[in-house]
């Protein structure tokens, strides 16, 4: 092909704007290499830079600000054949620098071209993350508050195996991006170039001045040789070719009819270390295997071993679409904790709806029916209070039969834990 270029949509950058020369040289490298246009793809950020996709006749995808590594990693893990391009300005660098820093510990064959030009040049050139301090910028002083990032130092410190840095008016960088885009691993080319519609503006910025900041800096010639390691999907491709077993697919299958082909509504009110979201999965189970559909949602602190435990499982005859409880009918109130996180629910239960209370648990006035249980006397641990619900719900064939909770805890536990957990169970029937 003699060019790649969209002449539908011929580049539309600013006069004297360097990504119009970088247009022109990641073209000239297309050509040069002989690519197939179907096996390239340039996914592109938002800025200046994003314009990119729509420059090129082969695959685009444009991203969210930053986020444009993190589609090119999955397109090229989902088909390694692909020439994967990602082009991004400096915002997007800020504003994605986790993701970078992520490709470069990958190590995956994709190429980044970063179009610096030092600021946020289409939104009202701002400072990035690259901003000189001196420079003037549309944000006032606050790139005179930071240090501008040296992508290339960050990039090989993060493991990077190919980084670059050119003027993007350099005639060398076709060849650049040739050597970048053929490199077995993540490569980065950082471009230094001249915003004309706002940063040059305000500051003294030439194409020679760019060759002295390059010159002035330490080389960045490409190859990373202390970063040298196999390429990423051929290492995920290995390791997984390594892996023989896997664990097998739980399965239910309908094995029971239940009592009541009703739509349930749960809820268990504990703390953690009661094993509540264990109760809430052998509730699930059991309701699988009488055919209904479940779903089960959990509410816990982030410091997982302290405070309340909450879990609200569905079972429904019919497929589930909200998963919210409208009207609980099983309440399990098993902690002051967890019945103060649900409080508001117990005025508005149906004086159908069953509460298993705890006696050492204080619940709000409700219309419901209320039994309470006294588990400190049946001598039951504390964590085994939710699995002895469980079992008083199976003697009154609330929810789930016996044969649909031993089902459940059979599948659910080993042997050992499955005879402890009767045994529980068998203080309550």
């Amino acid at each position: 092909m003699n060019n790649y270029l969209n002449e539908n949509r011929p580049p539309v950058f600013c006069p004297g704007c360097t990504h119009d020369r970088i247009t022109k040289s990641l073209d000239k490298t297309f050509v040069n290499m002989g690519l197939a246009p179907d096996k390239i793809v340039i996914v592109t950020d938002i800025g200046c830079s994003g314009l990119f996709d729509t420059f090129f006749n082969v695959h685009a995808l444009h991203g969210v600000h930053g986020r444009a590594l993190t589609y090119a990693l999955g397109l090229k893990m989902s088909d390694p054949s692909l020439n994967v391009i990602v082009t991004m300005g400096d915002g997007g660098l800020g504003i994605g620098g986790a993701h970078v820093l992520s490709a470069c510990r990958k190590n995956l064959d994709i190429t980044l071209i970063i179009l610096n030009n030092f600021n946020f040049g289409m939104t009202g050139g701002q400072y990035s993350a690259t901003t000189p301090e001196d420079a003037l910028v549309g944000s006032e002083f606050l790139n005179q508050a930071e240090m501008p990032m040296d992508i290339c130092k960050v990039a090989k410190a993060a493991g990077a195996t190919y980084v670059s840095q050119y003027s993007g008016m350099d005639p060398q960088l076709p060849e650049e991006f040739e050597r970048a885009i053929r490199h077995k691993g993540f490569s980065i080319v950082e471009t230094l170039g001249l915003c004309t519609g706002r940063y040059t503006k305000r500051n003294k910025l030439t194409p020679k001045t760019i060759d002295e900041m390059i010159a002035s800096a330490p080389p960045e010639n490409g190859l990373v040789q202390e970063n040298q390691r196999l390429e990423y999907g051929e290492r995920y491709r290995k390791l997984s070719a390594q892996k023989t077993q896997f664990p097998e697919p739980l399965i239910i299958e309908k094995q029971f009819e239940p009592k009541e082909n009703l739509r349930w509504e749960i809820i268990i009110l504990g703390s953690a270390g009661m094993r509540i979201v264990t109760a809430g999965d052998i509730i699930c189970h059991a309701g699988i295997s009488a055919g209904f559909n479940a779903s089960i949602k959990n509410d816990y602190n982030i410091t997982v071993l302290r405070g309340q435990s909450v879990s609200e499982i569905l079972l429904d005859p019919s497929p589930i679409g909200y998963t919210g409880l409208e009207s609980p009918g099983v309440v399990l109130a098993l902690s002051d904790e967890g019945v103060a996180r649900r409080k508001k629910i117990f005025a508005g239960l149906s004086p159908k709806a069953f509460i298993l209370k705890e006696k050492s648990v204080s619940i709000p006035d409700t219309s419901a029916q209320v039994e309470e249980i006294d588990f400190k006397t049946l001598k039951i641990s504390r964590q085994d209070w939710a699995l002895a619900s469980l079992g008083v719900l199976a003697k009154k064939e609330l929810v789930l039969t016996q044969e649909m909770l031993l089902s459940a805890l059979k599948s659910r536990f080993s042997p050992k834990l499955f005879d402890l957990a009767q045994e529980t169970i068998d203080k309550v029937t």
